[in-house]
């Protein structure tokens, strides 16, 4: 791993106009990072993808890198790219162990944080160090949101996770588990007991459904649903994954682990919304792909499609009038997800839009004053890099809100 990664920041060209930086959505400053690590200031190199990126330990590991910073690689034109991955993970992962952070000087002001995923997490540390004090409302009985719940341990390990439990109890961060904000407790009751802010990224864990007959079969499972506990579920020898997203590869390649033989990707078009390494993965792990499958029903056998018919640009311009019924013992519809709407209708002035996502400003305020919110539950599913891109948006704009503007960490 050492000499690996050596290698690679030795091949670094030290761009003066870095095209991977301008490919990563938070504009990680990579010559510089990969300057620090080969002059063996490592823990200099992961405070820089600290404070630009708190994420960057996660988003090393799970970031779309082929389409982000190595695809934008100068070297990757005519060679391969340098896979700043791989010594992001290494550094900021060493960072994250050895780093002890501290709360800054008490404003006295309060934050409510609804949900710790990426976007949460983000904002919980930032406004931290920035003196403000911090309760953290999770509905799981532990932080990290979809980073915990929703991506499988081979990608994402959950003891990574931990460590940023650890950093949020190094910052006095609260954190209040089993919590759902919108029931027993809502906004309202927030700003009634002195909080001064309330941050929303609560995400987007409810499934989208795709529609048909027999959706509420007992052979049936949703895609996020099956992945916060694969391990209680028996889906049997042969599963259908209805759907062609980052979350439906997730899915396949879980299922292949929970002892599935055959493991089959159903997309209606020939569009891949899943990002290429994650295809190459699950097809390598053993799933197959069909295109050009619309599904039409199920049953207690299995799916059935309408089969589509493309024209010459691979466009979808009608259905075969046969249809095709293909049998296995578990389907599990992952067409993507959407928010719960609990807090939208539980608050008053709190708008969404014709999905459900919460509309927000640039600064990340929401129609309620006081309220702010990033991540999937303004986007709808997308990365995390992303998330921490709005989130860090955010955190500017509840501290101008607050009136600590300079406090900024």
């Amino acid at each position: 791993m050492a000499i690996h990664i050596v290698e690679e920041a030795e091949r670094c060209l030290g761009c003066k106009r870095p095209q991977c930086q301008k490919g990563c959505p938070v504009h990680t400053n990579i010559p510089e990072v990969i300057r620090l690590f080969k002059d063996r200031k490592i823990n200099d190199a992961g405070a820089m993808l600290f404070e630009n990126n708190p994420m960057s330990a996660v988003c090393s590991l799970i970031c779309n890198h082929s389409a982000q910073c190595e695809g934008h690689c100068i070297r990757g034109r005519k060679d391969s790219p340098v896979h700043f991955s791989a010594i992001e993970s290494y550094v900021s992962g060493t960072y994250l162990d050895r780093m002890r952070l501290a709360a800054g000087k008490p404003t006295g002001k309060r934050v409510a944080v609804i949900g710790s995923g990426p976007a949460s997490l983000v904002v919980a540390m930032k406004l931290a160090l920035a003196g403000v004090e911090v309760t953290v409302f999770e509905r799981q009985p532990d932080v990290g949101g979809v980073l915990r719940y929703g991506i499988p341990e081979y990608r994402l390990p959950k003891s990574l996770i931990s460590k940023y439990r650890d950093r949020l109890d190094d910052l006095g961060v609260r954190v209040r588990p089993n919590t759902t904000i919108g029931e027993a407790i809502d906004i309202d009751d927030l700003f009634r007991d002195g909080y001064d802010a309330v941050f929303a990224g609560t995400g987007t864990w409810r499934a989208k459904t795709a529609g048909v007959p027999g959706e509420a079969g007992g052979n049936v499972l949703f895609g996020m649903d099956y992945l916060v506990s694969p391990d209680t579920c028996s889906i049997g020898d042969r599963v259908a994954v209805i759907g062609a997203g980052n979350t439906a590869m997730d899915v396949a390649r879980t299922a292949l682990r929970q002892g599935a033989r055959e493991v089959t990707l159903y997309a209606r078009s020939k569009h891949i919304s899943a990002s290429t390494d994650e295809l190459e993965y699950a097809q390598l792990d053993g799933a197959e792909l069909v295109v050009g499958k619309a599904i039409a029903s199920i049953d207690d056998t299995g799916v059935t499609f309408r089969t589509a018919i493309f024209d010459e640009d691979d466009k979808v311009i009608g259905y075969e009038d046969e249809l095709d019924h293909v049998e296995c013992d578990t389907v599990i519809v992952a067409v993507s997800q959407k928010p719960r709407n609990v807090l939208i209708t539980t608050t008053e002035g709190l708008e969404g839009d014709e999905r459900g996502l919460l509309i927000v400003d640039e600064a990340g305020a929401t129609t309620r004053p006081g309220v702010f919110a990033a991540g999937d539950v303004v986007t709808g599913p997308k990365t995390v890099v992303h998330a921490v891109e709005a989130a860090k948006r955010a955190v500017d704009g509840m501290l101008a809100y607050l009136g600590l503007a300079d406090n900024a960490a």
